[in-house]
């Protein structure tokens, strides 16, 4: 693993990306990223775009599948 860059938090909790960060995930001003936390150690990724004709259609499907009553008294807890 190379070197930690570091940035500081403004008043608003918002850091600058270091740009040898931002040229290899190949962000640019509008892109979305994404964060993961694990074991204390946080992971930035460059966010892909979501297609959402596929993710409503899926929606669709899935509420037409699960819509039971059966169904949401076993998930209503999740």
């Amino acid at each position: 693993m190379r070197t930690l860059s570091v940035s500081k938090l403004t008043s608003k909790s918002q850091a600058t990306i270091p740009g040898r960060i931002r040229k290899q995930l190949g962000l640019k001003a509008g892109d979305s990223v994404a964060f993961k936390l694990r074991a204390g150690l946080v992971y930035l990724q460059k966010a892909r775009p979501v297609d959402h004709t596929f993710a409503q259609a899926v929606g669709e499907t899935v509420q037409d599948e699960w819509d039971s009553a059966h169904d949401e008294r076993a998930y209503r807890d999740l």
